[in-house]
């Protein structure tokens, strides 16, 4: 048997008053996961335990089967691990976004989905003026990169408290600085990126463009090094993850997973969707399991676009799901298919919420849902209140 992994990020959504109070997954034409839901079992699943981040590495973990609440560091160590950042004792890693601040409001947490190229240039300003023998900066992808807080930073994260760029958008940053005793070294880098970034010609050029600048970073998902046994030591099963962004590569590279890169993934909605298939049917051919992971729904949630959401919601159906269940079905191999989303990012909250999110698993049983949407699978019988307990399910 074979199984296939199909997650949406944020896709799940609420009902939005002036569309009929319908959701994105029930506004957009998805034949394909409608089609699964129809011939395989659905259910609904709480991958965002209380207490912790509301964030895609919490509930990316769940869903493949680690409780977080037992193996989760933080955001940073793991994106930092698919840059090949190897965190020493002591040492700790920061997400650092490129956002866009006017006066005391955040107003974009991307920097206007900076192009990875130029974030790079930025990310280099940073690391001669700001880097040193207690920090360093790394450039991962577009908006999303990593400062490292060496042991002698003074840096005591038991104390800190960072809040996700994208939960604060529109309002003060004064206000949602980082919190705690080591939190003024903190917020002074954060003050020095802007003072070096406004005026760097790439940020003007963007403003001349009518594009966002990046013009300075958010520093948030702090934590250390993790230890997490493998997915085959846990199942006794070999895997590959597929994904534009460092945190998803980077949890499977934590639990020992093949992490591939794509040309032309970019977390949006122009990602390279053929070049994921193309990579995924080549991974399954020896491997047992393959993860395939699209960010653009969750992004269009947070712009708080609903015809953007609908949008990257047909195109996942059209040029992930579809194609992957045209593959299988002419295999003569067994598979069953995992489609889902990690949690709901709805976009009149423009951030990620806790609820239970619908998923179907097709290959095996049925139980009739009419289609893939959260009001379709909300009666489902079938649910997980302890999102890491699905994967066992789901392979079983």
């Amino acid at each position: 048997m074979k199984y296939l992994m199909l997650i949406g990020d944020g896709m799940a959504d609420r009902k939005i008053i002036d569309r009929g109070r319908k959701t994105p997954l029930q506004l957009a034409d998805i034949p394909n996961m409608n089609k699964l839901a129809r011939e395989g079992e659905c259910g609904m699943v709480r991958t965002l335990p209380p207490n912790l981040p509301r964030g895609s590495d919490v509930a990316i973990m769940s869903l493949l089967g680690y409780d977080p609440k037992k193996f989760y560091t933080g955001r940073g160590p793991l994106e930092a691990l698919n840059l090949g950042i190897n965190l020493k004792m002591g040492e700790t890693a920061f997400r650092c976004n490129f956002v866009t601040v006017s006066g005391d409001k955040l107003v974009d947490y991307s920097g206007g989905h900076i192009p990875s190229s130029q974030a790079k240039i930025l990310i280099e300003s940073l690391e001669k003026e700001l880097g040193g023998n207690q920090f360093s900066f790394y450039p991962g992808l577009s908006y999303r990169n990593i400062m490292l807080a060496r042991k002698n930073s003074g840096i005591i994260t038991e104390d800190l408290e960072t809040r996700p760029p994208h939960d604060i958008i529109g309002v003060s940053v004064e206000e949602n600085l980082p919190k705690g005793k080591s939190s003024i070294i903190l917020k002074q880098i954060m003050e020095k990126s802007y003072k070096l970034l406004k005026d760097h010609p790439i940020n003007i050029k963007r403003q001349k463009s009518k594009e966002n600048p990046a013009n300075m970073i958010w520093l948030w998902g702090e934590g250390k090094k993790p230890q997490i046994p493998s997915f085959y030591e846990k199942y006794g099963k070999n895997g590959a993850i597929i994904s534009a962004v460092d945190i998803v590569k980077g949890i499977g590279k934590a639990i020992g997973m093949e992490s591939k890169s794509i040309k032309g993934a970019t977390g949006f909605l122009d990602t390279n969707y053929r070049g994921k298939v193309n990579a995924a049917v080549k991974a399954i051919k020896d491997k047992d399991f393959v993860l395939i992971h699209v960010e653009a729904p969750d992004e269009a949630g947070h712009l708080g676009d609903v015809d953007l959401k609908i949008k990257a919601l047909e195109q996942f159906d059209k040029n992930i799901v579809g194609p992957i269940l045209k593959y299988v079905l002419k295999s003569k191999e067994k598979y069953k298919i995992f489609v889902g989303c990690d949690h709901a990012t709805p976009v009149i909250m423009k951030t990620h919420t806790d609820e239970a999110v619908p998923f179907v698993i097709w290959g095996n049983k049925s139980n009739k849902c009419v289609s893939y949407n959260e009001i379709a699978i909300s009666s489902s019988s079938v649910y997980f209140e302890e999102g890491h307990k699905l994967m066992e399910y789901f392979l079983r």
